[in-house]
């Protein structure tokens, strides 16, 4: 099995990030990007993912969080694509319903190739920390469209934003996990037209 890594560096006049992604790790991150939440719940997206991830993100932070935020799902996206390669024998679907206490958000990921976002979670508050609460929709977005997957995330409970937020991530992270994951019994592409 070859090894399914990647590293991605993008340089902006607002951003200059590097990533180093292992989709067979062991959950373990090494993650700065200058945004205290969005570092927790990237290391939960590691953690729960079972990915390694290296990722040093600078921005510029005196304006605001969202160009960090959306390149780094940019960046992310990248890596995914690229550590998955000609994507022969993954399952290339993958599906969570993940509880964190109060909150349940469903997730769901299809590595088609073809980028779409369906996000149908509503926040109560403008911030959790230091991250808008408006930037988890534009950081999946990102991540969805540089890594060409269809991804719906959708809360089916919730009250603490901090709890939904965690668990859309988790969710990500579990249902991307199952997707990439290998499958003796495909042989190609999953797929009638031999691509992906």
């Amino acid at each position: 099995m070859t090894e399914r890594k990647a590293e991605v560096q993008r340089k902006t006049s607002e951003t200059d990030i590097r990533l180093k992604l292992d989709l067979d790790g062991r959950g373990t991150a090494k993650i700065d990007t200058g945004i205290g939440f969005f570092d927790h719940m990237l290391n939960g997206f590691t953690r729960h993912g079972l990915f390694d991830m290296e990722l040093e993100a600078i921005g510029d932070l005196f304006v605001d969080c969202h160009h960090t935020i959306e390149d780094t799902g940019i960046v992310l996206g990248q890596a995914v694509k690229e550590a998955l390669g000609d994507k022969k024998g993954i399952r290339r679907y993958g599906s969570s319903i993940l509880p964190m206490d109060e909150a349940l958000v469903l997730c769901a990921i299809d590595l088609s190739g073809r980028p779409y976002l369906v996000f149908d979670v509503d926040f109560t508050a403008e911030k959790s920390g230091d991250m808008d609460s408006e930037m988890v929709k534009e950081f999946f977005y990102a991540v969805s469209y540089a890594a060409g997957m269809n991804l719906h995330i959708k809360l089916l409970a919730g009250a603490n934003n901090h709890h939904i937020i965690e668990a859309v991530f988790k969710a990500f992270a579990k249902a991307l996990d199952e997707a990439v994951q290998y499958d003796p019994r495909i042989t190609d592409v999953l797929s009638t037209k031999g691509t992906l």
